[in-house]
C-alpha cells in the first residue's frame, strides 16, 4: 500500500536526483527503466534525512534488538553513520556501527574493518541501499562471518526491486532469506514507485515501461 511516508520517501529521492528515470543498466546486466543511485545524496540535510527514514524502519522492526550496525563498502558507510546518528536523536537509541574498507589496511592497527569490533555473539544488522543481483550480499556475508561468530537476521535497505534472483520464480530478496536467513526490510518497493507515478499522472511514458520490466523481472 502506498502510504503518505512512502510518498514522502519517493519524492525525496527523486528531488535529490537518487531516483530517476530513462533507460539504464543493473548490476545484473538487466535494461531498467528507473534507477537508485543513492551515491547522489550529497548534502548534511539529505543524509540527515535518509537516515530518519532508515531509523524509523529499524525502530519498527527491529526495537533496540540488535548490537550494531554493519555498513558495506561504500555506499553503505554513509547510511550506517547517518542511521546510527538518527537513531539516538529521535529514539534515544545508541548502538555502534562498523563498515569494512576494499582494501585492508597494512599499517597501524591493520584490518579491513573500522569502528565498532564486533564479538561473538553479537546481533548485526546491514544498513545497504538497493538489492538487485545480490552480490553484494554474497561479498557481504563471508566480512561479517570471518570478524566474529555473530547472528545476521536483519537488513535494511532503500529500495526493494522486487527482482527475480538466480531462480525465476523467487526474488533475490527471497533468496538471501533461504540462504543465509536475512529479513530484508525495505522503505519502499517497486510496486510503490509503480503506484506513486500512476497516481500521479505525470508519467504515461514511463509507466509501459515499468509494468514491461515488472512482468519480465519482477515477483510482486
Amino acid at each position: 500500500m502506498l502510504t503518505e511516508k512512502k510518498k514522502e520517501f519517493i519524492e525525496f529521492m527523486m528531488d535529490s536526483d537518487v531516483l530517476r528515470f530513462g533507460d539504464f543498466v543493473t548490476k545484473s546486466g538487466r535494461n531498467t527503466p528507473y534507477f537508485v543511485n543513492t551515491g547522489n545524496f550529497r548534502t548534511g540535510r539529505q543524509i540527515a534525512t535518509l537516515g530518519k527514514f532508515y531509523a524509523a524502519l529499524i525502530k519498527e522492526n527491529c526495537g533496540e534488538g540488535f548490537d550494531c550496525m554493519f555498513g558495506p563498502a561504500y555506499k553503505g558507510i554513509p547510511l550506517a553513520a547517518s542511521t546510527a546518528a538518527a537513531l539516538y536523536n529521535e529514539y534515544g537509541i545508541d548502538k555502534p556501527y562498523f563498515f569494512n574498507r576494499k582494501e585492508e589496511k597494512d599499517h597501524g592497527e591493520g584490518g579491513s574493518l573500522v569502528g565498532y569490533k564486533p564479538k561473538d555473539g553479537d546481533k548485526v544488522i546491514i544498513i545497504e541501499d538497493v538489492i538487485t543481483a545480490g552480490t553484494a550480499v554474497r561479498e557481504t556475508m563471508p566480512i561479517l562471518q570471518n570478524c566474529a561468530k555473530v547472528a545476521v537476521k536483519d537488513m535494511f535497505i532503500s529500495v526493494n526491486r522486487c527482482e527475480v534472483g538466480q531462480n525465476p520464480e523467487k526474488t533475490t530478496i527471497m533468496e538471501v532469506m533461504e540462504d543465509f536467513g536475512i529479513n530484508v526490510h525495505a522503505i519502499i518497493t517497486v510496486k510503490d514507485i509503480y503506484e506513486y507515478l500512476k497516481e500521479s499522472g505525470s508519467y504515461d511514458e514511463i509507466l509501459p515501461k515499468m509494468e514491461d520490466y515488472m512482468s519480465r523481472y519482477c515477483v510482486l
